[in-house]
């Protein structure tokens, strides 16, 4: 019995490198799987001289600065598809001395999703986004939240795809917001792309130039400082609630570079824009528009 267990112990001595290094193999190429698949996008957006309005109080010829950085992951899981990365947006204002809004409004968080398929016919995303929504890094603490939708995709055919979806946000003046919508292909070259937030008419010139018109629409809620209202000798507006709100509109393309990268390229104009404290029935709305110009690099791999 002694002679049998030093052999056991030997022949254990002499696997267990191999074992560790399948183990090691199989945890490595987990970790590489993870990072296999993913998406990216880097955005910037100016927009010319305009003005907003509140009754007799006008600010006038600022212009407007939006840029945007977005990195997710997309592994494959057996219940789906993870979404899994971070998302930084900014907008800079350039407002006049003393102006009654904040000048910069800044989201920077997470991406936390999942793609999965209910059927052939069926497909269903939730993603949240938990983060900080404020005027810059101050309090994040105090500025979070988790804006999130949940949304369906029926494939009715190749040429027709119908969508539903709800966007929940607790920090909005209507927290839960219905949407539908449809992608619809009537001809080989020609998409009708119905779906918010980015609505277009696309026309596909070759496999890798598409030319399209459409809007963005863009809302995003935001704190401000802890002492913005006393700045402006109205405290109720203390660490308030901000909904930020535009539409841009117009004509751009997408020229695929390469497998991986995506440049677009965009210009038009601006017909809607409020600063909205719903809370304290203070809104700025649009007095003048302006035109706009954008530039962003995507892809996936």
């Amino acid at each position: 019995m002694h002679c049998r267990f030093r052999a056991a112990i030997i022949f254990f001595s002499l696997l267990l490198p191999k074992i560790q290094a399948t183990a090691q193999d199989a945890i490595g190429e987990k970790i590489s799987s993870f990072f296999r698949s993913g998406e990216y996008s880097a955005e910037e957006t100016y927009i010319g001289n305009a003005g907003v309005r509140r009754g007799n109080r006008a600010v006038l010829d600022f212009d407007e600065s939006d840029s945007l950085l977005r990195f997710i992951l997309t592994p494959r899981t057996k219940i789906g598809v993870l979404r899994i990365g971070a998302e930084w947006e900014r907008f800079e204002f350039g407002f006049p001395k003393h102006a009654p809004l904040p000048d910069t409004l800044q989201s920077i968080g997470l991406v936390l999703g999942l793609d999965t398929q209910f059927s052939d016919s069926i497909l269903v995303r939730i993603e949240g986004q938990p983060g900080a929504y404020n005027t810059g890094f101050g309090h994040v603490s105090d500025d979070f939240n988790m804006p999130f939708i949940v949304g369906g995709t029926y494939i009715y055919n190749p040429n027709l795809q119908l969508v539903v979806g709800v966007s929940v946000d607790i920090e909005r003046k209507y927290p839960v917001i219905p949407a539908a919508g449809f992608r619809w292909r009537p001809a080989r070259q020609w998409v009708v792309n119905a779906v918010l937030p980015t609505p277009r008419f696309e026309y596909e010139w070759n496999k890798n130039l598409t030319l399209y018109a459409g809007a963005t629409v863009k809302e995003t809620n935001f704190r401000v400082d802890q002492d913005f209202g006393d700045r402006q000798g109205k405290p109720q507006l203390n660490h308030a609630v901000l909904t930020y709100s535009e539409v841009r509109a117009g004509p751009g393309l997408e020229w695929k570079i390469t497998p991986i990268l995506t440049l677009t390229a965009e210009a038009g104009y601006q017909p809607y824009r409020t600063f909205d404290f719903y809370r304290t029935d203070i809104r700025f709305h649009q007095d003048s528009s302006a035109p706009y110009g954008m530039l962003s690099v995507h892809g996936a791999f």
